[in-house]
């Protein structure tokens, strides 16, 4: 295999997760220390070369990286024999990374072919009291006592992750002419309601077309958080305040897909009696207006970078705890001014495609995972197939 040089552009990314703190994510990983984190990651697009981004950004004290390697998933839990690569920084084998930060892992050769599932393998060595995570993983990952990154098998005794810990994204080094569409939104987004190590979130079905239709677009992005809203903080930094570490700061953005939104609206006009609830999600409540004006930041933003935004209609929630009257007629107003408006560079109707023709407040049976909010494998199919592959070429 021909080796590039590292020194060309085209390095773009091919999977990523949202850093969370621990206290702004659905779950978390307790401190541990002298352990082996082990997480299996599906890219979307292939390249010939790899790098992991490993993050420490809402850590509470340096975080030691004894030793890291990365490798073609074989069936089960195993290593694909022959792809095991070793993974240095600045050519040493560890690193500490100060809290605050993140780093790269040197560039490895690695033939990644498309949509191909890839471990992860992390040493932590000193203790870990605040682990920087992504907070509903839809792949198991895994972790055990001691150095085991060069385990061409989960050893005995691992134990399942509740948390995507420590990783945050792969690039590939694919050509100047590869590009990657960054998903932002929240957990309709972050693929909630799917069967967990499937891959059939709206995100990654949308990569399995694009790598079927053979452009130049193949990388997709998913930068979903589960509770995640776009005005304010709360399950994780609101959209608009991490727009620009997780979707502008992407290597080879083309194009962004904002579905966010609807958590705003349906706290602001929840029904009594959610108090207990609502006390997770601060911040004033916000009207649609603020919703389009926020909006119209990420456009601002995104344009000036050169880059297409396009933005997905709210989906329906009566059914849930939180919907009312007023929170539906917000989001209606939110949607005709996403479709009339002109101010994003095009519209994915997701709203079109999960409503119930006799109810259009609500999803359709067939599309939610029972709890009138969330889609479900068939859901998230029938969104994924409804994106006109147009906008991407």
């Amino acid at each position: 295999m021909a080796t590039i040089d590292t020194a060309e552009q085209g390095w773009v990314r091919t999977w990523g997760a949202a850093p969370q703190s621990p206290g702004s994510a659905v779950a978390a990983v307790d401190s541990f220390e002298n352990a082996t984190l082990r997480q299996v990651v599906r890219v979307s697009g292939g390249g010939c070369r790899v790098r992991v981004r490993f993050t420490n950004e809402y850590g509470t004290t340096p975080l030691s990286i004894g030793a890291a390697r990365m490798s073609l998933a074989a069936s089960g839990h195993a290593v694909l024999p022959g792809s095991d690569r070793v993974l240095t920084f600045a050519g040493r084998p560890g690193a500490d990374v100060a809290a605050g930060t993140a780093i790269f892992s040197d560039p490895v050769d690695l033939d990644l072919p498309a949509l191909s599932r890839v471990w992860i393998s992390l040493y932590v060595p000193g203790r870990v009291e605040t682990c920087t995570c992504h907070g509903r993983p839809m792949d198991t990952g895994w972790m055990v006592a001691g150095n085991a990154v060069a385990a061409p098998d989960l050893p005995t005794g691992a134990t399942p992750l509740p948390v995507r810990a420590l990783i945050c994204a792969v690039d590939v080094l694919a050509g100047a002419a590869a590009k990657a569409v960054v998903a932002l939104g929240d957990s309709l987004t972050d693929g909630f309601g799917s069967t967990t190590g499937t891959d059939a979130g709206w995100p990654s079905l949308l990569a399995e077309r694009l790598v079927a239709d053979g452009g130049t677009v193949s990388h997709v992005v998913n930068q979903g958080i589960s509770g995640n809203r776009l005005l304010n903080d709360g399950i994780g930094a609101a959209a608009v305040a991490r727009f620009d570490r997780d979707v502008l700061d992407t290597p080879g953005l083309g194009y962004v897909v904002v579905f966010a939104g609807i958590n705003d609206l349906a706290i602001s006009f929840a029904p009594p009696g959610q108090d207990e609830f609502l006390a997770t999600f601060p911040g004033a409540p916000v009207t649609a207006d603020d919703v389009i004006a926020g909006y119209r930041t990420l456009i601002g933003r995104a344009h000036e970078r050169g880059v297409k935004i396009y933005a997905a209609t709210l989906t329906p929630f009566e059914g849930m705890d939180l919907f009312t009257a007023a929170g539906d007629t917000a989001r209606e107003a939110v949607n005709t001014w996403i479709r009339t408006g002109g101010a994003f560079d095009g519209v994915l109707d997701f709203d079109a495609v999960w409503r119930d023709p006799a109810h259009l407040s609500r999803i359709r049976e067939d599309f939610h995972m029972g709890d009138y909010g969330h889609g479900n494998d068939d859901g998230y199919r029938a969104l994924a197939d409804s994106i006109d592959l147009g906008l991407f070429r």
